[in-house]
């Protein structure tokens, strides 16, 4: 029952709630992102034949005040025919063509290089 001093209890609960669901979100994607990075380090540098069989765009932001933010994918195929989307820097995906062939180098999901035939 609420005395009357205070917040009532719910506004105490909802507080607590959302505070605890914002903590949790923000050391979830720091977690994940450490552990992308650490699988990525592990693993070996790859360079195989491969040919680039789409390119994408992804923008987010750009509402109100923000500025938007323009995120690049490439998608190579290999002679087995199994594929792997790359995100790339901007400059790299204006260079790159669907159809280029050439030998692509990369570490886990981290983009080194692709260098044309």
């Amino acid at each position: 029952m609420h005395t009357g001093f205070g917040p009532p209890p719910i506004f105490s609960f909802m507080f607590g709630l959302i505070s605890f669901l914002i903590i949790g979100t923000i050391v979830f994607v720091a977690v994940r992102g450490l552990t992308t990075w650490t699988r990525n380090n592990a693993a070996d540098v790859v360079s195989v034949p491969a040919r680039i069989v789409s390119k994408r765009t992804n923008v987010s932001g750009g509402s109100g005040d923000t500025s938007a933010t323009t995120t690049y994918y490439i998608t190579f195929e290999f002679a087995d025919k199994e594929r792997i989307e790359l995100q790339v820097r901007g400059n790299m995906y204006g260079l790159l063509v669907e159809g280029d062939e050439g030998t692509l180098v990369y570490q886990g999901t981290r983009f080194h290089e692709f260098q044309r035939q």
